[in-house]
This record gives C-alpha cells, sequence and structure tokens, in this order.
C-alpha cells in the first residue's frame, strides 16, 4: 500500500511539477542596454520604463500564444554608461545567456558596434534602435527597427519656423557623437542654403558634462539670434539656464531628443524657454488612448511620461505583435519580417500612431512642433512628412484618431 500511495502521488505530482516547469520556460527575453547612471540616466530611464510597461501589460493581459504554447516577456536591463565596448558586451551576455531576441538601445554611438554583430551566423538578434539619425536606418541591417523618425524631419520643419521668425544668425551647442555631429551638419547645410548664418559651432559632451559655461561664451560671443542645442533633456534644461545666466536672450532651436515636458519640469526658471522651438510637449499630444497611458505610467513609475517613454512601449508592442504573428519566439529573421503587418498602431489603442515601415526599417511617424511664445506654448503642429501624393496624405487624414489637424509636409530622408 504504501508503495502504492507513493507511486499515486508521483503519478499526480510529477505531471503537474513538469507543468510547472513548462510555464516557466515559456519565456520570451528582451533585452535594453543604455545609459542608467551618469548625467544621461534619467533617458535611459524614461526608455527602460516604456518596454517594462508594455511588457506588464502584456504579461497581465496573458501574454501571447505561439503554436498552442503561452509565452510570457521577460526584460534584461543593463546599463552601459554610453561606452561602445560595454553596450557590446551587454549585447553579448543578453543574447547568448538569456537568448533575448531583441536588444533595445537608445544611443547611435552605442548602437554602432551592436549593430555590428547583430546578424552574426546562428547569434542573430533584433536590434530595437531608438535613434533619429538617418544612418541607422540606412545600412542594410536586416535584423533592424528604429523606432522614431529620421531628424532630418525636424531639422527642415524647425529651420522653417526658426526663419519665420526672422533669425538669421544661429550658433550651434549641441551634443557631442554622432547624433550631435548629424544634427549639426544637416542644419547647418539647410540654414545655409536659406541664407542664414552659422556663426559658430561648439560640440560639447552632454553625457559626461554638468558645465557648459566654456562653449557658451564662445558661441554667444558670436551674437547669435538663437542657438541650436540637444541631447539629453536634463543636461540640455542646464544649458538654458547657463546661457540665460550669462545674458542670452534670443531663442533656442531644440533638437529631437529634447523633452520640452522634461525640460519644463527641470528649469528653476521656466519662462527661460521663451523662444525655444522644438517637439511638441507630450501633455499638449491629443489621442484617445494617451490620457489613460500617462496616468498608468505615473501611478507606476512616479514620474511623468516622455517620448522616450512612449517610443519604446510603442516598439515594444510592435515586436510583440510581429512575434504573434510569426508565430516564432525564436526565428528573429521571421519576426522581423512580420513588422510591416503589425501597422498602423492608431490612437484609440496606442498613445500614439505609428503607420508603417519604411524601406530601411523605420517607424513612419508624424513630426509634431511646437514653439514658446510669450511664456505659453503654441498650439502643436502634426507634420505628415512621408506621404508623397495628396492621396497618400489623404488616407492618413482619414484614419488618424487624433484630434490635431495633420499638416501634409514633404520631406525626402525617409
Amino acid at each position: 500500500m504504501k508503495r502504492f500511495a507513493r507511486l499515486f502521488v508521483l503519478a499526480v505530482v510529477l505531471p503537474a511539477l513538469l507543468a510547472a516547469a513548462d510555464v516557466l520556460a515559456a519565456e520570451i527575453v528582451i533585452g535594453f542596454s543604455g545609459p542608467l547612471s551618469g548625467p544621461a540616466g534619467e533617458y535611459g530611464q524614461d526608455c527602460v520604463n516604456g518596454i517594462d510597461m508594455a511588457i506588464r501589460e502584456i504579461n497581465d493581459g496573458g501574454g501571447l500564444v505561439l503554436k498552442g504554447r503561452r509565452y510570457t516577456f521577460r526584460l534584461e536591463r543593463r546599463d552601459d554608461r554610453v561606452d561602445p565596448k560595454t553596450a557590446l558586451g551587454n549585447a553579448r551576455e543578453l543574447r547568448g545567456a538569456h537568448r533575448a531576441i531583441a536588444v533595445f538601445n537608445p544611443v547611435t554611438q552605442t548602437l554602432t558596434p551592436m549593430m555590428a554583430v547583430n546578424e552574426e551566423r546562428n547569434n542573430e538578434f533584433l536590434v530595437m534602435a531608438y535613434s533619429s539619425v538617418p544612418q541607422v536606418s540606412e545600412t542594410g541591417n536586416r535584423l533592424l527597427v528604429a523606432i522614431t523618425v529620421p531628424f532630418t524631419t525636424y531639422v527642415m520643419t524647425e529651420a522653417d519656423v526658426a526663419w519665420e521668425k526672422g533669425w538669421r544668425r544661429g550658433a550651434m551647442v549641441v551634443t557631442a557623437g554622432a547624433y550631435g555631429e548629424g544634427w549639426r551638419k544637416t542644419f547647418a547645410d539647410v540654414w545655409t542654403k536659406k541664407g542664414g548664418i552659422i556663426t559658430a559651432d561648439y560640440p560639447t559632451n552632454y553625457y559626461k558634462k554638468t558645465e557648459f559655461s566654456a562653449p557658451l561664451t564662445a558661441a554667444l560671443g558670436t551674437d547669435p539670434d538663437f542657438l541650436l542645442i540637444g541631447g539629453p533633456s536634463a543636461t540640455t534644461a542646464l544649458i538654458i539656464e547657463q546661457a540665460r545666466a550669462q545674458g542670452f536672450e534670443g531663442g533656442f532651436v531644440l533638437t529631437d531628443q529634447v523633452n520640452l515636458d522634461a525640460v519644463y519640469q527641470l528649469m528653476a526658471k521656466p519662462l527661460g524657454l521663451e523662444g525655444a522651438v522644438g517637439v511638441c510637449m507630450l501633455s499638449h499630444i491629443a489621442y484617445p488612448a494617451t490620457d489613460a497611458f500617462k496616468s498608468n505610467y505615473k501611478r507606476a513609475y512616479k514620474r511623468n511620461p516622455t517620448w522616450e517613454s512612449i517610443l519604446n512601449y510603442m516598439g515594444m508592442y510592435a515586436l510583440a505583435g510581429a512575434v504573434l504573428i510569426s508565430q516564432t519566439a525564436d526565428d528573429v529573421t521571421a519576426i522581423r519580417a512580420a513588422f510591416p503587418k503589425v501597422f498602423p498602431m492608431l490612437g484609440d489603442r496606442y498613445p500614439m500612431e505609428v503607420f508603417g515601415l519604411s524601406s530601411g526599417g523605420r517607424f513612419i511617424v508624424s513630426s509634431s512642433l511646437q514653439t514658446v511664445r510669450h511664456g505659453r506654448m503654441t498650439p502643436p503642429t502634426n507634420y505628415i512628412w512621408w506621404a508623397q501624393t495628396a492621396r497618400e496624405f489623404n488616407v492618413i487624414k482619414k484614419i488618424t484618431k487624433s484630434d490635431i489637424p495633420p499638416v501634409w509636409k514633404k520631406i525626402s530622408g525617409r
């Protein structure tokens, strides 16, 4: 009888234990490598929070069912302090030790080494790139998804706004590195072709420094109408305050990495933003699902969301959609091939809209612009920059859930 009892227990308990082990094994790992400490730590944390929030929601909803088996996602995050060697080591470890199918990264100089290895045979992984540098999506990398618009869309639109303000002389104190170099070169080309003048160019490391008096003194000594600045929002806010402390009364053209919401909150005197031109404040974007996202995000992370949060959140949802469509938990080539079928992702379900994927693997997203005039934010302008024909623009105009009327502005470089 005792032997029978033992066999009975094994017959009942063992399958349950095996089933439990099977449930635990049904997991898809997502990696993140980015700055989680230092001057850019807030920027990196906003990015990883968006990924984490999407994963929590997907898992709380039951995860994904692939070929009859249920899967959940697990996020593994690593701090690389914007060091390319560390980022590469993180990516290899995330893929090798954890079999991550994708690694998110939000800095161009750390994306570059990852993109050199993510197509290695039998060791492939998707790179989910939060970078607006156009060249990132022009490399031909077949396992890349860039989850923001190319910065050329903002260079063109912001240069137009600055010109309409009557500004003609601009000095540049933009973050160093590939992103900043690309922005400075592109903006200088566009601005001088308009007939404007670039009076100074002093790139500086927004990721390592908090004192910018030297480059600002040199730039302001050239008597500019505006400063082109930008990098992580926290250090950008410091630059604005330090420029005002030196007596600068002109305007600011902000690169697309800067969040006006975050800068406004970080500045001791927000009125110092007068004349700023930049990406629309998140608090002024109107989609049906945006308010719920903001509320849930603030409750979960005890901070306000940023564009980094939202775009990485959208990137994770798009990745999950591609996994579901491809019905595979590990074939990254099939998952990447399924991405175009995920779109459009519209504002009745998501806090922003993604209308498709470019041939280079970049999200097709409207660019939204605002300026600060007389201490107040102007109404946002929402540019549909990729439409090549009026018919294509009208399709977007018909399906968008935004309360902001879209504006057609044809811009090359997607």
